[in-house]
């Protein structure tokens, strides 16, 4: 069942989808404005937002921005009396999850939620099932390490998929994700310890690019030219950081 918050400023006619929401067990909340919906998405936790796109003050899409903004997983439906491309593609654009046309009818109401629903807890499924099928992978390379490129790959691999977890909100794996990356970190450190003298002593054929290396491999070679350089050093700059 959903927590719906409605917001459009002729509410009081769509009291009998409203009460045909609550017999289904939603529960529905209401607003007349933007500035009255935002007041009540910062105090409650929505799963869903009918949004009327015309209303004075305020519009639809403003409401949607800030929404978006502030509840980046929050599904939105917008409901509009236009069906203009123009507008559809700002309001997609935008992030919308939906939209219906007025006049609206209970059916379709219906089918919006439990699409928005059932969206959800696919998405949640599959990145539970990629999860255990990409921890079994990285878990098999861990033990079949051959140079420090194959670190590379097994840590720009779970930047990414961070990444797509905090996109995805999906909160209930991260713990799993955790538990992988201490796993790949305690390896990490063993072979580090294991190899670090011959890489400083340049003994082994495969040593890893190390800071000591920069200036020689990438900007030495600059300063026999005639042309300037500027050199710009970025101190504790993250892998994934840099992605985002």
């Amino acid at each position: 069942m959903a927590k719906i918050l409605w917001v459009d400023d002729e509410i009081e006619f769509l009291k009998p989808h409203i009460i045909l929401l609550e017999s289904k067990g939603h529960e529905v909340d209401t607003a007349y404005n933007g500035e009255e919906a935002l007041e009540l998405s910062e105090k409650n936790n929505y799963d869903i937002v009918f949004l009327d796109e015309m209303m004075p003050g305020m519009d639809g899409l403003s409401v949607l921005e800030k929404l978006k903004d502030n509840y980046p997983y929050l599904k939105v439906v917008m409901v509009t009396k236009s069906e203009e491309e123009s507008l559809m593609e700002e309001a997609i654009g935008a992030k919308i999850d939906d939209y219906l046309t007025k006049p609206v009818n209970p059916s379709q109401i219906l089918l919006a939620i439990k699409k928005q629903l059932e969206s959800g807890e696919i998405s949640q499924r599959k990145m539970t099932l990629d999860t255990v099928s990409y921890m079994r992978e990285i878990s098999e390379k861990l033990y079949d390490i051959n140079s420090p490129g194959d670190w590379i790959d097994i840590f720009n691999s779970l930047m990414e998929f961070e990444i797509a977890l905090d996109e995805t909100g999906e909160e209930n794996i991260r713990d799993s994700f955790n538990e992988l990356r201490r796993e790949c970190n305690t390896e990490f450190c063993k072979y580090v310890e294991k190899n670090y003298e011959s890489w400083v002593n340049k003994e082994a054929e495969n040593s890893p690019l190390t800071s000591v290396d920069i200036v020689e491999k990438f900007v030495y070679p600059h300063l026999k030219s005639e042309s300037q350089l500027l050199f710009i050093v970025i101190d504790c700059l993250r892998y994934d950081q840099w992605l985002l």
